[in-house]
């Protein structure tokens, strides 16, 4: 490989799968992958595929490396972004009553109830991602924009589980 690839660029390894490079040294890439954590690889090393490109820059700071690392987590969906639950709800029970009286209510603790809240949220968003990243037309993406945000809208119900309003679900206005 003769272009030297920038920090943030994308890769996909045939043993070590879909990184990210986060440094580059004089004869080495520092590579984040998703499974098996920071690799160095030679820059001469032709055995992993370029997935996106960013252009090298020899004066990239750390702080914009880890910039382009999070986005990269984000759009693969691998950031375990903390989110907080509300301290009113903590170590709180839901509980599900069905109409008829013979059976038995469900209870659920509310932790684990608003840990798949959240993981539905960040699958939309990397869903959202990958559609505005996709070769599909314009119009295609406008409609599938639409439907997400009719997704979240419907999901703004469960906002009052978050402790940040920052986290809250936001549906078309």
């Amino acid at each position: 490989m003769s272009k030297i690839l920038g920090i943030g660029s994308r890769i996909k390894h045939p043993a070590y799968g879909l990184g990210a490079i986060i440094g580059v040294n004089v004869a080495a890439y520092r590579i984040c992958f998703m499974e098996y954590g920071i690799k160095n690889l030679g820059k001469d090393y032709e055995g992993f595929e370029v997935i996106e490109e960013i252009e090298y820059e020899a004066e990239q700071s750390f702080s914009e490396a880890e910039k382009s690392l999070a986005k990269i987590l984000r759009f693969w969906g691998a950031s375990n972004e903390i989110v907080e639950l509300g301290q009113k709800w903590e170590n709180g029970t839901m509980s599900l009553q069905p109409e008829d009286e013979s059976l038995k209510p469900k209870e659920i603790p509310i932790e684990t109830f608003f840990h798949k809240i959240v993981m539905v949220r960040d699958r939309l968003r990397v869903m959202e991602q990958r559609i505005n990243s996709s070769d599909i037309s314009d119009e295609e993406k406008v409609n599938l924009q639409q439907y997400i945000s009719r997704i979240y809208g419907s999901l703004t119900t469960f906002n009052v589980l978050f402790k940040y309003k920052e986290d809250h679900f936001k549906g078309s206005k």
